[in-house]
């Protein structure tokens, strides 16, 4: 795929939350950008195209007229069953997928994956819009949670007369299951604070049995900010569907995984273990799955934080230990607790872990919005 932008961006702000759209003279193609999660790497976006940006006031019959959501198809592909519902409303947290839903939406992935590559040109989401709304804290002024509650309703009741799916990211754990309370229209919690990141997981585990051919029975390393990490409490949550799974906690003492996870665990009968030796959990592991310190969630506390980071990294070291079929995985972006020598290591699985998040994510929308 080049390299140059398809699309250029255009950008709403509107009280406490930013709108995107990407318009385009020209026939959609997916493209992966950088800019859905404001990430250094490649991350998927659904994209609208259309002679017009989104304006505040345009009544709807107008914005779809101008505006369409075009996806590419393999027109050998074999048709979906038209007509059945998907049975989710929302993707909100990971508790909502048992191992039957996960494996249904793995193959539709896949599918996804071969629209992309031969993509002939076929429109399995003309027609549709959708918003993404990314909140952002202020650290100026404080809103009561009463006032907040009130603020994000009436955003989600706005923004839906404009659209037809709603992907948001927001700063408090729960926003997502409240917008969804609010809203009419499905919602993809793409990260809720601290709390959970269904979607990262999704595309997490579809990797995992990418990469190692199985998900039973496999040993799973969690590594880094693990208090405050929403990438792998909702990967926790997934893997308990599997049997014989084991999952190692490696975190400083300040960031370790919080009770409710582990609580969860044991009652789903998954083995788990916490440990300070990163390099004898790695030799042991079919998947190291590596994650930053995030200095935004110790607020002042920048002590505990210098405290944290650069305590367990990935590195040469960490790899000559590592069996040969195993993995590391990384949500992104990273700072330096991946050293970029693991980069052209064939284990080093998490540029081709991201690339799979587009496949999961046209898949949950392909779901959402039509059906299986």
């Amino acid at each position: 795929m080049a390299s140059s932008p398809l699309f250029s961006m255009s950008t709403m702000k509107r009280d406490s939350f930013v709108m995107k759209t990407i318009t385009s003279n020209n026939e959609f193609k997916f493209n992966v950008s950088n800019s859905f999660y404001k990430l250094p790497v490649m991350s998927p976006t659904l994209l609208l195209t259309g002679e017009n940006s989104l304006k505040w006031g345009q009544n709807e019959s107008l914005l779809r007229n101008r505006m369409q959501c075009h996806a590419v198809e393999d027109k050998n592909m074999p048709g979906y069953p038209m007509g059945k519902k998907f049975e989710l409303d929302d993707v909100i947290e990971a508790q909502q997928f048992d191992r039957e839903t996960l494996n249904a939406i793995f193959e539709v992935a896949k599918e996804m994956e071969n629209i992309k590559k031969n993509s002939p040109g076929s429109q399995i989401l003309k027609g549709y819009l959708m918003a993404t709304l990314f909140y952002e804290p202020s650290t100026r002024t404080r809103l009561s949670f009463e006032s907040a509650m009130k603020r994000l309703g009436d955003t989600i009741r706005t923004v839906e007369g404009y659209s037809d799916i709603i992907v948001m990211r927001h700063f408090e754990s729960g926003a997502a299951k409240r917008a969804a309370a609010t809203a009419g229209i499905p919602i993809i919690n793409a990260g809720d604070g601290p709390g959970q990141h269904p979607t990262q997981a999704l595309l997490d585990v579809y990797t995992i049995e990418r990469e190692i051919g199985k998900l039973d029975g496999i040993r799973v390393g969690l590594v880094g900010d693990l208090a405050n990490g929403r990438t792998v409490r909702s990967l926790a949550y997934l893997l308990a569907e599997y049997q014989d799974v084991k999952i190692y906690f490696v975190s400083p003492d300040v960031v370790k995984m919080k009770d409710d996870i582990k609580k969860y665990l044991t009652r789903r009968g998954v083995e788990w273990e916490e440990s300070g030796d990163l390099m004898e959990v790695a030799s042991k592991c079919d998947v190291v799955y590596q994650t930053r310190i995030q200095r935004e969630r110790f607020g002042e506390r920048i002590d505990l934080y210098e405290e944290a980071r650069g305590k367990y990294i990935v590195d040469e070291n960490v790899l000559k230990v590592m069996q040969k079929h195993a993995v590391v995985m990384h949500p992104l972006p990273r700072l330096d607790e991946i050293t970029v020598d693991v980069d052209a290591d064939p284990r080093a699985a998490y540029f081709r872990q991201a690339k799979n998040g587009l496949y999961i994510r046209m898949a949950l929308l392909k779901l959402l919005l039509v059906g299986w």
